[in-house]
């Protein structure tokens, strides 16, 4: 019998090389979302994060995937947007407590390592980070080749922040008669991909270099949109009115995001018609025969964020909203009534 020869890993389909070539691409991308609280450097088997002193310090934190957005990140073999979208995304679910975002780690599982793929993603990564002061402190990239279909990766995001105990968002003082601004999105965001793509890629049978003209670019540009960071924006409101309550718009759309912050007997009146809605939203129910129901269930429907205040807040909010560049509207009001929302006509 012929001697058989040596198995390495690279046999088995994991390369060390690509690694450490992915590694050294990414380093200098990663240090430029430090803040002076990063003790370690890329390569340590932790982050290490020196926390300011705070009097009753309160930390938060989320974890998220980008879901299956990726999937059209695949078709246009267009990777630095997809890091900024889990950035933004977790960014906002700790927000929505009052907590400043502090670091970030993500997790890159993927079928096979190429440098050049997993540099995009990390350029995306490090932009979401600068982009809400977060220092990217840690990672994971595993090589799974058994796993994860040729071409295709999983990308997985965990944010840590801090907020004083004083200060934590909890929606508890909401009451009837407040206010509800939403912050307009800049449309899917990172939720209600499943349906989309199968409307889109299925249905349709679009390419992502079909150009739609009722949308003015192409398929993968619309579904490919970034998703929104509210982070600098709350914290500033934060400092000139009181929030009460905060709802990041993603999985369950409208109704399930703001219910979840409510006290019991309010009922959050949407209204609309208070807002634009972007046209992504109209094209993907007329191509898919989606009922409005569902697509506020499913979708963003053009609010990422919802804030509920006092009226008397009202004013200086939208002041405070409009500096920070943000396209924010009076969307409704909270009132008496078994806890529930309901998007009503204006």
């Amino acid at each position: 019998m012929a001697d058989k020869k040596p198995l390495t890993y690279a046999d088995a389909g994991v390369s060390f090389e690509a690694e450490a070539e992915a590694i050294k691409r990414l380093k200098g991308l990663v240090q430029t979302t430090y803040r002076p609280e990063v003790l370690s450097d890329v390569g340590s088997f932790g982050g290490l994060f020196a926390l300011k002193a705070y009097d009753e310090p309160v930390l938060v934190s989320s974890t998220d995937s980008v879901g299956t957005k990726l999937k059209v990140a695949f078709k246009a073999s267009r990777h630095n947007t997809v890091g900024f979208d889990i950035v933004a995304h977790c960014g906002n679910d700790i927000v929505v407590q009052g907590a400043e975002p502090l670091f970030f780690l993500d997790y890159i599982g993927i079928n096979k390592v190429v440098p050049a793929v997993i540099e995009q993603v990390i350029e995306g990564l490090a932009s979401g980070c600068r982009e809400i002061g977060c220092a990217l402190i840690g990672g994971e990239i595993a090589e799974l080749p058994d796993f994860y279909a040729v071409g295709e990766y999983d990308l997985v995001g965990t944010i840590v922040g801090v907020v004083e105990r004083r200060d934590v968002i909890t929606g508890s003082t909401i009451a009837p008669g407040d206010k509800l601004i939403g912050l307009g999105s800049l449309g899917l965001h990172t939720n209600g991909f499943s349906l989309a793509r199968r409307i889109v890629f299925e249905r349709c049978d679009y390419d992502v270099d079909t150009y739609l003209p009722e949308l003015s670019e192409t398929v993968g540009d619309a579904l490919l949109a970034s998703h929104k960071s509210y982070v600098k924006s709350m914290l500033a409101l934060r400092e000139v009115c009181e929030i009460k309550g905060l709802a990041h718009i993603t999985g369950g759309g409208l109704p399930a995001n703001v219910l979840r912050i409510l006290p019991d007997e309010c009922v959050a009146h949407i209204r609309k018609g208070t807002w634009e809605i972007p046209s992504i939203f109209s094209f993907l129910q007329a191509k898919g025969d989606v009922e409005e129901e569902e697509m506020y269930r499913v979708f963003n429907m053009g609010v990422g964020m919802v804030v509920v205040l006092s009226p008397d807040d009202v004013d200086a909010a939208l002041s405070s909203l409009s500096a920070s560049g943000e396209s924010a509207y009076l969307i409704g009001e909270v009132v008496a009534g078994e806890k529930g929302v309901q998007v009503v006509t204006s």
